[in-house]
């Protein structure tokens, strides 16, 4: 495909017709991505998962001898399992000025504008790089981007700064709340349950420690810590799953459950957890062991991202305001990879195309203007990095 122009739309239409769901592979869009960049003289690296089965890919426009922007984006996307689609959700489909179809908003229409851009890039010849990196897995954990930012820690060079593409209505965003999610496995001691005292009830422990976790939670949504430019201002503490028993007439030996903190800057995640382990051990924990021995609770760290948390102040982001004619800037309640990047020492904001409150759903479209939008943004961008 050596140099051949493709318009953002086109380039949205190519990419969503990638069935980049998390679970499967991502390497069709990958190889397309690599070849378009090289058609037009730019080189790809890419950084696989053990399997090679996903890759991320990482690109540089401009000299490779100082740090530059990069501007990132996840190439995959959640299933469509289960949804009441009104089209195809993997061909895009364009009705009353909006782009319909799975990753519109969330969030190939970004990586779609960055790539057909790139002869711009080229021929304005930056005196500051570009760089460009695009990651897999971020929709279950944030996974793949770590092994990229590994990749970038190495290198005498790395980016300046980093420009994460999720959907915000193109306003910056310069926080974003952490996640941690846990495995907490109670093993108890079963017994027939008309002799319950002689067992130890796996679930009844489990319920102590998911009430405890509930107390937590209300104690946060009544006395906080408070960041009012989050929703909700504060931590959340939830459990999703819980499985364990196989009969009623039996004590249950096991029980699991999995839980999550979604922490505002003001709560450390390490700290939560340790609230949580603390009262297991000492609180639910002796009255298992006074009956067995055997008995344990043990805990599973499933993954972790970093909030992200950047000084209104910092140059980055009064760029972003800049280049996007934003004014105000936000603050998000769902994760991305931006806080990892933050962690590696690499300064990020969030700021791309689309609305998060459309994202993950069926029939989840982008507005023709924000594309548009995110266009204006990076020709700014270009002026930005040619001085």
């Amino acid at each position: 495909m050596p140099g051949t122009a493709i318009s953002s739309l086109d380039m949205v239409r190519r990419l969503v017709g990638f069935d980049t769901t998390s679970r499967d592979s991502n390497l069709a869009l990958i190889d397309f991505v690599r070849d378009y960049l090289d058609g037009w003289g730019v080189a790809s690296e890419l950084v696989f998962d053990d399997a090679r089965r996903k890759a991320n890919l990482y690109a540089t426009i401009g000299p490779a001898d100082r740090g530059g922007i990069m501007l990132s984006g996840h190439t995959d996307v959640v299933p469509v399992d289960g949804q009441a689609w009104d089209s195809d959700p993997f061909a895009v489909t364009e009705k009353a000025g909006s782009l319909y179809g799975r990753g519109t908003s969330d969030m190939k229409s970004f990586i779609a504008v960055v790539l057909s851009l790139v002869p711009d890039f080229i021929k304005r010849g930056l005196k500051t790089p570009v760089h460009f990196a695009f990651s897999y897995d971020e929709e279950v954990g944030c996974v793949g981007v770590r092994g990229l930012i590994a990749e970038l820690k190495q290198r005498p060079v790395r980016p300046a700064a980093c420009i994460v593409g999720e959907p915000t209505m193109m306003q910056p965003v310069i926080a974003h709340k952490g996640k941690k999610s846990m495995r907490c496995r109670v093993r108890g001691l079963e017994s027939h349950s008309a002799l319950a005292h002689e067992g130890v009830n796996a679930v009844e422990a489990a319920a102590e420690i998911v009430t405890f976790l509930k107390a937590m939670a209300r104690r946060k949504r009544d006395h906080g810590p408070f960041d009012q430019g989050f929703v909700p201002p504060y931590t959340t503490i939830q459990t999703g799953t819980i499985s364990g028993g196989v009969a009623l007439n039996i004590v249950p030996r096991d029980c699991s459950f999995d839980f999550e903190f979604r922490n505002i800057p003001a709560d450390d995640q390490q700290a939560l957890f340790a609230e949580v382990r603390r009262h297991a051990e000492t609180v639910v924990l002796p009255e298992m062991r006074a009956v067995s021995a055997a008995t344990g609770i043990a805990f599973e760290e499933m993954n972790a991202v970093d909030g992200l948390d950047m000084p209104a102040d910092h140059e980055l982001v009064r760029l972003a305001q800049s280049l996007s004619g934003a004014n105000a800037v936000g603050k998000v309640s769902f994760a991305a990879e931006a806080g990892l990047f933050q962690q590696a020492d690499i300064p990020t904001v969030i700021c791309g195309p689309g609305s998060i409150d459309v994202a993950h759903k069926p029939n989840e479209y982008i507005a023709l203007d924000q594309v548009r939008q995110c266009e204006r943004f990076m020709r700014r961008l270009m002026d930005h990095l040619s001085r």
